[in-house]
């Protein structure tokens, strides 16, 4: 890596951490509007409902099948639900659930905001006097973070029943057996990891997203790099932060 290259690196997380003081000073006004944050739940939750449960009931399902197919050589199909919640609810749902939100809900925001600042919106807004961090950024960077814990905690219980469709009526697990497992693997300190990494991504998710569609260049090529860029920190981001929370969990 070149100096100019590590320099340009250190002045844009530099600038992305501005933009996220400055965001998270617009929230609280941002808040006396809840209509607007509902919308934006709407708009990054709801309607990414189809893809995340989808997503989930073939993950536990190839969960189910992968985890019999392994368990089974040592004798022990009957851990079958355990193994599946814990994957499901402390790793994959999180994980695949993010990395689908930067695909669907992040390229989303990046595109409306970037042509919003294509085509001179925000510029308007502010000569009429409006902040555009408080009644675009702000309510787009909450329904992303309020929708993402939500979008997980749906991901891992489809997956459930997904690994339950696959290891109890096509492998033969005793259905019993398979939710007493669950339950005894399953406690407070697992769904905690599972929705506080939740939260975790659905932060750098929605900031990632809504200061690429902020700071685009007022192009269509502008918008549509932007809209990569979205895609590809989000996913290594996401990646990155997993492993940090997962060895801060494991202490």
């Amino acid at each position: 890596m070149s100096e100019g290259q590590l320099v340009g690196g250190v002045r844009k997380v530099g600038a992305v951490t501005l933009f996220l003081l400055r965001l998270v000073a617009q929230c609280v006004p941002a808040l006396g509007r809840p209509r607007l944050i509902i919308a934006q739940v709407y708009n990054t939750g709801a309607r990414s409902l189809i893809i995340m449960m989808l997503a989930g009931l073939f993950v536990g399902m190839v969960l189910g099948l992968q985890g019999y197919t392994l368990l089974q050589r040592f004798g022990s199909e009957d851990v079958l639900g355990s193994a599946a919640a814990l994957s499901l609810l402390k790793e994959l749902a999180p994980v695949i659930t993010a990395l689908l939100f930067a695909g669907r809900a992040g390229t989303a925001l990046t595109s409306e905001i970037g042509l919003m600042r294509a085509t001179d919106q925000l510029t308007a807004m502010e000569i009429m006097a409006v902040d555009p961090m408080r009644y675009v950024a702000a309510p787009r960077f909450l329904g992303g973070v309020i929708a993402m814990p939500l979008l997980v905690a749906i991901f891992g219980v489809i997956g459930l029943y997904g690994a339950q469709l696959v290891g109890v009526q096509q492998m033969g697990v005793d259905k019993g057996v398979f939710w007493s497992q669950t339950q005894g693997a399953v406690g407070l300190r697992e769904v905690t990891e599972g929705l506080t990494k939740g939260l975790v991504f659905g932060i750098a998710c929605s900031l990632i997203a809504v200061y690429e569609g902020y700071t685009a260049e007022r192009t269509a090529a502008g918008v549509g790099l932007a809209t990569t860029r979205t895609v590809v920190a989000s996913s290594v981001l996401v990646l990155l932060l997993d492993y940090v929370l997962t060895a801060a969990f494991l202490k």
